[in-house]
């Protein structure tokens, strides 16, 4: 397993406690995650095909959720198949390269998904606040880049994570996750990790405040602008196209927030792997959903597919 040298052990690879060592719940577990994984790559697919397929969704809200439901599916990818073959394995053995990738992958989709709910906030507040120039200011321009400072920005912040997380030395190779997780690796170091959670803290901030301000600014902006307005069907149609955004953010935010700037306590740990379960597994699946029944374009989209395949 490895060589150990003043209390200190050179890891090639890892051993993943999961979740209960019942079998019956493992399998339930397995059959239950093996179900929204495969809700999440039907759904975020479907979206995909939807607005690839549908002149009228070539709007920036839809290029915004398409790179959604992209980070969606390779989130997804990054940890469920994993802990679907470790749910039904006597022995959850990572090695030690593949721990490192997981935990820079998740980290990153993670991370760009907070960055991508930030500008699809903005991109709601120039569809509420200044409707007769929302084609003029979210151009493909803009939405592009936008796009793209949000993955690399997810990517750049995983990678300074990863890096100070992995370089401690380890006392042991069994975490207490169903995945590689910043956290529960470093519960494994050696050394005083008093650094390491002051960095964490800082990316916790950047990713997550953030962007959270971003959209407490854009939702003040909109709420102000919607109580302006003096029909009742007008609120309701301007609050309709933020209705699936919002939802989707209060979901996730307030998910990863109490994971992570909540207060610590003797169960943490467990706390941690229940919300990292739902943040892996049910938000990827319950993104298009929303985004689904929730919104009437995608629901017409869906409609005239299913015609054409009749």
């Amino acid at each position: 397993m490895g060589q150990k040298f003043v209390n200190q052990t050179w890891v090639n690879e890892f051993i993943l406690l999961g979740f209960s060592g019942d079998w019956g719940f493992q399998i339930f577990l397995f059959v239950l995650i093996l179900a929204m994984y495969l809700i999440t790559v039907v759904g975020n697919s479907l979206i995909l095909l939807l607005i690839r397929l549908d002149s009228r969704l070539h709007t920036p809200m839809y290029f915004f959720l398409s790179v959604l439901s992209i980070v969606d599916l390779c989130y997804g990818n990054s940890i469920a198949p994993q802990m679907l073959a470790h749910l039904v394995s006597a022995q959850k053995l990572i090695p030690f390269h593949s721990c490192v990738l997981q935990l820079y992958v998740s980290l990153a989709l993670g991370g760009s998904e907070f960055f991508l709910l930030g500008a699809m906030s903005y991109d709601r507040y120039v569809a509420v606040c200044h409707p007769l120039h929302y084609t003029v200011i979210m151009d493909g321009g803009l939405c592009l880049g936008l796009a793209v400072s949000c993955l690399v920005a997810g990517f750049l912040n995983s990678l300074m994570e990863t890096i100070i997380t992995f370089r401690l030395p380890l006392c042991h190779n069994v975490i207490n996750h169903f995945a590689c997780e910043t956290l529960a690796v470093l519960r494994l170091a050696c050394v005083d990790i008093s650094f390491n959670k002051v960095m964490v803290a800082i990316s916790g901030f950047l990713v997550i405040m953030l962007p959270c301000g971003l959209v407490l600014f854009s939702y003040t902006r909109i709420v102000i602008a919607i109580l302006r307005i003096r029909s009742t069907q007008g609120r309701h149609k301007a609050f309709g196209t933020c209705a699936s955004h919002l939802t989707v953010v209060c979901m996730c935010f307030g998910a990863t927030i109490f994971t992570y700037l909540g207060p610590r306590s003797a169960s943490s740990e467990d706390k941690e792997k229940m919300v990292a379960l739902f943040y892996a597994v049910v938000a990827p699946m319950l993104n298009p959903v929303i985004y689904s029944l929730r919104n009437k374009e995608v629901m017409a989209a869906l409609r005239k597919l299913v015609e054409k395949l009749r």
